[in-house]
């Protein structure tokens, strides 16, 4: 299968295409509910990521959400 180029946290990384951010998530190891995700500057939500097909060039971040008051 093709691989594409994206970054991760500011880190290059290839995926193959066709790819969703649901399907990076999985392929990182962590609890998917533990991160929180944004593409390109724009925050993705939990159960919209298999939504969001990941495009050469894309910038994702996670991180893991701030909660309190």
């Amino acid at each position: 299968m093709k691989q594409q180029e994206i970054t991760v946290n500011g880190e290059p990384r290839s995926v193959p295409e066709g790819s969703t951010l649901a399907d990076l998530v999985a392929a990182l190891g962590q609890a998917p509910q533990a991160l929180a995700t944004a593409v390109n500057g724009e925050f993705v939500a939990r159960d919209a990521r298999g939504g969001v097909q990941l495009r050469a060039g894309d910038a994702v971040f996670t991180f893991q959400p701030i909660t309190g008051g």
